[in-house]
């Protein structure tokens, strides 16, 4: 797909692309430049949408004497760093 910039620097996204970003008219996008030369554009989205993107786990904190037995039985199975000299 192509389109032509105006005189004011200007381009139309073709529909398509409008539709598979979703955007309607007043919407915000960003646009990307990678070291590569390759541009992306992106809708900008407002905070409110990424609303409940995460599921919330709502866990109870860990204890202190949990963290230690973690630790005591990582060290006892030779733990973070295993094979490296």
């Amino acid at each position: 797909m192509e389109s032509a910039v105006t005189v004011k620097g200007q381009a139309t996204i073709p529909k398509a692309i409008r539709e598979h970003l979703r955007l309607k008219p007043g919407d915000r996008v960003k646009f990307f430049v990678h070291p590569d030369g390759t541009v992306v554009l992106l809708p900008k989205l407002p905070a409110s949408a990424l609303r409940g993107i995460a599921r919330s786990r709502r866990r109870r904190p860990v204890t202190a004497a949990e963290m230690e037995r973690a630790a005591a039985e990582g060290a006892t199975r030779g733990g973070i760093g295993k094979g490296r000299r």
